[in-house]
């Protein structure tokens, strides 16, 4: 007698613009692989404004302090009003520290084949506090402009343990620490003295280790990505090589994220909301489907992780089924029938 697999509760925000349309493709995919989530529906962003006046409804909040995981579509800041980035918000809420961006081939013949590489990156401190200021001189408000960039010892040390296990648990042969600390020693050299100390003191001889300079880094993965396998850094460096990155797969498209805190878990599709081809039907959900199989890693359904991925694959490769922005012809209903029917195939 088979033992069903345990319920998981989760958060789900649908997002705006192209959000929900790529939202009901990626549970159609869950929903073939019998995936165990129950789902509570919850709002973010320009849905929360109308929704709840605000970006981040308390609902929401309070939806993923239970379930301590969603899956979330993208969100638009509202502009003017003062409204702070949702996604900025929820970081903050749940102490989500470590940012997973991989970036893997799924497409061969573009600029890069066999890209298969992991940025993690810091994503509660650095120069991306918020602590900016405007020096009024001679009657120009904004002559002067001012930020503040903070690292800590604590921190760093729990982005880079995160790195180090990760890379570590998921086969991973080499951890580069990327950094600036040629100039700015005291705010990335925090970052790279602790990585050093913590891999010699508890990692070496596990996993390679090197190190980088930032502008040297984004040169040599437009040269030669494959050099690199896990490279870790801090928020702003972060934000600039994972985008970097998913350009080497096809572009934000092909690009999932997670969000991993000692709180919660987020996973979602790191592009934009979209608006000018919301309602079209033809978004490509693949971001949001790779961002669901990281989700179903995280909760320990690697079988169905794996299931999903491979069935992207063979939609691309083998069926030739492809959205606009992958020069192929089919709308976001083709591709998701694709999918499904690739899921169900290989069941």
């Amino acid at each position: 007698m088979s033992t069903a697999t345990p319920r998981i509760p989760a958060t789900l925000i649908a997002g705006d613009g192209i959000g929900p349309e790529i939202m009901d493709a990626t549970l159609a995919a869950l929903d073939a692989l019998d995936a165990p989530f129950d789902w509570d529906h919850q709002t973010a962003g320009l849905g929360g404004i109308q929704a709840a006046n605000d970006p981040l409804p308390p609902a929401t909040l309070d939806s993923i302090r239970k379930t301590r995981l969603a899956l979330k579509g993208p969100l638009e800041t509202p502009t003017g009003g003062g409204y702070r980035s949702s996604n900025v918000r929820l970081r903050e809420a749940f102490q989500l520290y470590a940012n997973l961006r991989p970036a893997r081939t799924l497409i061969p013949g573009g600029r890069y084949d066999d890209i298969d590489l992991v940025v993690v990156r810091e994503n509660l401190e650095g120069l991306y506090i918020g602590h900016e200021t405007y020096i009024p001189i001679d009657g120009d408000p904004h002559a002067v402009a001012m930020a503040t960039g903070v690292n800590t010892r604590q921190g760093s040390l729990r982005l880079l343990r995160y790195a180090f296990e990760h890379a570590i648990a998921t086969g991973r042969k080499k951890v580069t620490l990327v950094h600036k600390a040629n100039i700015m020693k005291a705010l990335t050299g925090i970052f790279l003295e602790t990585g050093q100390q913590l891999w010699e003191r508890e990692y070496k001889g596990r996993i390679e280790l090197d190190s980088v300079i930032i502008d040297a880094c984004a040169m040599k993965l437009v040269l030669n990505p494959w050099q690199f396998d896990v490279l870790v850094t801090t928020n702003l460096f972060g934000d600039i090589l994972s985008d970097l990155t998913a350009g080497l797969v096809g572009g934000l498209g092909m690009a999932p994220g997670a969000n991993i805190g000692a709180d919660a878990a987020i996973f979602e599709a790191v592009h934009g909301s979209a608006p000018d081809i919301a309602g079209k039907g033809i978004a490509n959900p693949t971001a949001l489907m790779l961002a669901a199989a990281m989700m179903l890693d995280h909760c320990k359904l690697t079988d169905s992780a794996t299931r999903l991925r491979r069935a992207i694959s063979e939609t691309f490769n083998i069926d030739q089924v492809r959205t606009g922005d992958l020069k192929g012809s089919a709308n976001t209903a083709a591709f998701t029938k694709a999918v499904v029917a690739r899921i169900k195939g290989g069941a």
